[in-house]
Formats: C-alpha cells, structure tokens, sequence
C-alpha cells in the first residue's frame, strides 16, 4: 500500500472590514473636530468652568446629592422589599395594596411626585389620630426630608419589582428541598434563596441606584437647592453663565457615577463566584461572537459525540 499524506493544515483568514475601519476614522475625526471647537469656542466658559470646579460649594453640594441617594436607596430597597413580599402574598388585601401602590408610583413622573411632596404642607397641618394630633410641620418644613421620602417612595416601586424578580428566578424545588431538611423559613430565604436571587437583584439594583443618583436633581421641585444641580444654578445665575455651570455639574455626576459602575462591577463578581457555565467548544465560540468576548465563569467541557443512527 501506498502511503497517505496527511493533508496541509488550513489557515485561516479572518475576512476583512474596510468599511469598519473608515467609518470608524470617521468617528475619530468628527470628534477631534467637536473638541478643538468646544476647547475653542468662548461661549461654554472655560475659565469660569475651571474656576468652580473644586469651589468648596460646589463639593458640599456633591455630598448633598450622595446624602440624599443613599437614604432614598436604603429606604426604597427596605420598601421594595415589604412591597415584594406584599406581592407575592397569599392574602388578597396585601396584594391589592401592594399593586395599587406600584400602579400609582411607577405610572406618574417622579418630578410631578415631588412637586407633590412639596405642598404637602399647604394640604396637611397635622395627623389626627382621633384621641390626638400630630404636628406634621417638622416634617412638612423640612426640604431634605422632604425630598428623600419623595425619591425613596418613588424607588420603592421599582425596587418591588426587582426584589420580586430575583426571589422568583429561584426553583420552587430547592425552596422545597430546604424545607425536608428541615430548615426554617428564615434559613431557607438566608442560605437557599437569597444567595441565588442575589444575582439577579444587584445588578438592576446598581443600576436603580446610579439612576438615582442622576434623579437626584429633579429634587429642586420640592424645592430643595442645596444638592449639586441646584447650587450650581444659584451660582449661575449670579454670574448669568449658565453653560459653564452646567458642566461643572456634568462633571461631577459623571465623576460619581464612574466610581459607583466600578463598585457595581466589583459587587457584581462577588456575587458571581460559584456561577458557572459549562460550555462545549461550539457552544464557547457562539457565546464568544455574539458577546464580543468570553464571559469569565465558563467551563470548558468535551462535546458528547453523535450517537449512530
């Protein structure tokens, strides 16, 4: 017998893109161009931009704005999570509450929320209990308090669904797994079904909070003026420059809002660990071209081979 060569190894060549490579040195262009404009042109206030953007009331105002998102989150992840509970709820009433509330808070803008919670005063003096009253005027005069419960209430609803979402996403067999052996309700939902539904709560939770974060500035309706937004308004309006202001602000929030994505991703991998997928090397090069690169919690495994018909 004659022996067989083994056949030339191919190689492969990725197909190439022009296109993707000139519309891209487009892209780059136009914004090389943008930024020699903007850095050129007079009327975005570059001097006055830099002259603010540490000014010492521009910082407080910053840690307004971080006070006010963190109390409005922690309350709204606390009334999220009575609100999903409500829901998932047996009892009708609790459901009926619990819906109604989510209907009338996500159904309506939250900046017309907030004109609401501003008025508050002028409609509630005080809280009849029938055997006594409460002055409501500590509360109704404060502008801080004011805006935290209207952005907290607002969060709440959102945060049901969140809460609601992941605590579904668990399989009901594990819940009942748990239950054989013989662990409690409070032990099933601490090492059975939050461990899980974790995952699929904290990254809309980061997300919820960011966005809080940036609704923030709609608190000026209450009227509440000492956040960043507000204050650099009121500076603005002393100088009569108003576009350099607002980019003070944008900078700031930005500033904020890129430090809390790197501790959301963070956060993130924390609850990931233990998550993996066990993909074929096909499967591995789907997943790969459709999300542009491999996710880390993957395992590689061997496909199983065809079975003969």
């Amino acid at each position: 017998m004659m022996a067989t060569t083994p056949p030339e190894r191919i190689e492969a060549k990725p197909l190439r893109h022009p296109g993707r490579w000139i519309l891209a040195a487009i892209i780059i262009a136009l914004a090389v161009w943008f930024i020699i404009g903007a850095a050129r042109n007079d009327a975005y206030g570059w001097d006055t931009y830099f002259r603010y953007l540490f000014d010492t009331r521009i910082a407080i105002a910053a840690l307004h704005t971080l006070a006010i998102t963190i109390l409005a989150m922690l309350f709204g992840v606390v009334g999220g999570v009575l609100l999903a509970v409500m829901r998932m709820s047996p009892n009708p009433v609790f459901k009926t509450v619990a819906w109604v509330f989510l209907w009338i808070f996500r159904g309506t803008p939250v900046y017309v929320q907030l004109i609401f919670w501003g008025l508050i005063g002028s409609i509630y003096d005080t809280f009849n209990l029938g055997v006594a009253e409460i002055p409501l005027e500590p509360f109704t005069s404060s502008a801080f308090l004011l805006a935290v419960v209207g952005l907290a209430l607002n969060e709440a609803a959102y945060m049901a669904e969140i809460v609601r979402s992941g605590v579904s996403s668990v399989p009901e067999g594990q819940i009942e797994a748990s239950k054989a052996l013989g662990m409690s309700w409070s032990q099933t939902m601490k090492r059975t079904v939050l461990p899980q539904a974790m995952r699929i709560i904290i990254p809309p939770t980061g997300n919820e909070f960011i966005s809080l974060l940036k609704t923030s500035s709609l608190v000026v309706a209450v009227p509440y003026s000492l956040e960043l937004y507000g204050r650099s308004m009121d500076i603005a309006a002393a100088l009569f420059e108003p576009v350099p202001m607002l980019l003070v602000a944008a900078t700031w929030y930005l500033a904020i809002t890129s430090i809390l994505m790197v501790g959301q991703h963070y956060l993130e991998k924390y609850f990931d660990r233990g998550a993996t997928r066990q993909l074929t090397t096909r499967q591995l090069a789907a997943l790969a071209d459709a999300e542009g690169t491999i996710p880390a919690n993957v395992q590689l495994v061997d496909a199983p081979e065809p079975k003969g018909r």
